[in-house]
């Protein structure tokens, strides 16, 4: 029986042939719809308890590029973070050359409000050398603030890549470990920090 490993799940036939049914009989079924419903069926949650609505909608279109099945046409796009990172957004951009003392405290912010994304997104997409679009799948963004709430650094991290074989030797970790301990760890995805702040790096990560 074919079997193909695809975000981080082993698939045969039986389950893209379940898919293909499930499109069947649900012709009105957008492909988030779609996605909701095999999260749901196959327990495909997060630790936190949420689908993993990101990585099956990814497993749905690189079945779909393989040749497996055809999914519904797209929607019209919404307003999504790469919309949002594309609106320039006014912030402090004097260069700071200093040691870290002459900054403290400094504060460390989830990303929640439109407007702090909005800040986030910008701050990427200017300052970090392979730019910025949007995020896929699950992820966490952090600002860093000085003292005079001038912003630092952005922190992203997000979901650990499924093979990496430089890691997963220095871990010393075989196909069946790294599938039951792959959610435990993240990426750091990108951090963009435009000034000169002595062992300002170490203190931020």
């Amino acid at each position: 029986m074919m079997e193909v490993m695809i975000q981080g799940r082993l698939l045969n036939e039986k389950h893209i042939e379940w898919i293909r049914e499930l499109m069947d009989s649900n012709p009105d079924w957008h492909r988030t719809r779609l996605s909701q419903e095999i999260c749901a069926v196959w327990n495909w949650v997060a630790i936190n308890g949420q689908f993993k609505d990101m990585a099956c909608r990814t497993m749905l279109l690189k079945l779909e590029r393989r040749g497996y099945l055809q999914l519904p046409a797209r929607r019209t796009a919404g307003r999504n973070n790469a919309f949002i990172g594309h609106i320039p957004i006014e912030h402090s951009t004097t260069s700071i050359e200093c040691v870290l003392q002459d900054l403290t405290p400094l504060s460390i912010e989830v990303v929640q409000s439109t407007e702090t994304l909005r800040l986030f997104n910008h701050l990427l997409a200017k300052y970090h050398y392979l730019g910025f679009g949007s995020t896929i799948g699950e992820n966490m963004k952090y600002i860093v603030y000085d003292c005079d709430r001038r912003p630092l650094a952005c922190l992203l991290f997000g979901s650990a890549a499924w093979k990496v074989a430089g890691r997963d030797q220095e871990i010393g970790w075989n196909t069946k470990t790294r599938h039951d301990r792959l959610r435990l760890i993240t990426n750091n995805t990108r951090y963009p920090n435009k000034n000169k702040i002595q062992t300002f790096q170490n203190k931020a990560v």
